[in-house]
């Protein structure tokens, strides 16, 4: 198996467990923030899609963090937007060539500082990321009252015996 199927099998196996933790989270909860430099649910949420997002603008080479869409107002739109986008940078990212996998890019690697990185090393990165803001997500979950589900084991709300 080549290292771009291993990662596509990988984001793919972490996007459905994504799915089912933000499927769980009460839809009229989206405007909880713990504190308050943190973000929104429903900001948090979007981020999922966002990231999506990168990964075309990673294919593309060049990324743009500074014009990213708003976060739309229901958990429903979140979800589509995020189904509907990772089956399409899953389909981008299959038909990248070994070369185009491997080239380097522009990607940001400290404050205010940008270096040249493989782009196959920035996918895994996003990819991080999102599990990431998924564990985030998760705790947004336990504090509106939502049950958490498995996720890479049992959970006290998916016990598995």
């Amino acid at each position: 198996m080549t290292e771009k199927e291993t990662f596509l099998n990988t984001w793919d196996r972490e996007f459905q467990t994504t799915i089912k933790v933000l499927k769980a989270y009460p839809p009229d909860k989206l405007d909880l923030k713990p504190h308050e430099r943190s973000r929104s649910a429903r900001e948090l949420a979007w981020t999922f899609v966002v990231e999506e997002k990168v990964i075309a603008a990673i294919i593309a080479g060049k990324i743009d963090f500074q014009n990213l869409p708003p976060a739309p107002a229901t958990l429903r739109e979140i979800l589509t937007a995020y189904e509907n986008a990772h089956k399409e940078m899953a389909r981008k990212v299959k038909g990248l060539r070994a070369d185009a996998f491997n080239k380097t890019i522009p990607f940001p690697v400290g404050p205010k500082q940008m270096g040249d990185v493989r782009r196959g090393d920035v996918f895994w990165t996003m990819l991080l990321d999102g599990v990431h803001h998924r564990g985030q997500f998760s705790v947004y979950l336990r504090m509106a009252g939502g049950k958490v589900p498995s996720i890479y084991g049992p959970s006290a709300d998916e016990p598995w015996m």
